[in-house]
């Protein structure tokens, strides 16, 4: 059986946390920005960040586990 849960929650996680397209941290004129669809190299690492943080305790701490077939 293969294990899709990596897969599914890095997916989810990249659309969600791609910078500019729901939020930006920080934004280009604000701290924050919701929607602005720009972005810069402080919000790609940040993001980046958060992403590595939040697929690390879904994925291993939460020992999530999603089986097709």
């Amino acid at each position: 059986m293969v294990d899709w849960a990596p897969v599914v929650v890095g997916v989810v996680l990249f659309v969600l946390l791609s910078p500019g397209l729901v939020v930006e941290l920080p934004g280009t004129q604000r701290r924050v920005e919701f929607g602005s669809l720009r972005t810069n190299g402080k919000a790609i690492a940040i993001h980046t960040l958060i992403f590595f943080t939040l697929f690390t305790i879904i994925i291993l701490a939460l020992h999530l586990h999603i089986y097709a077939g």
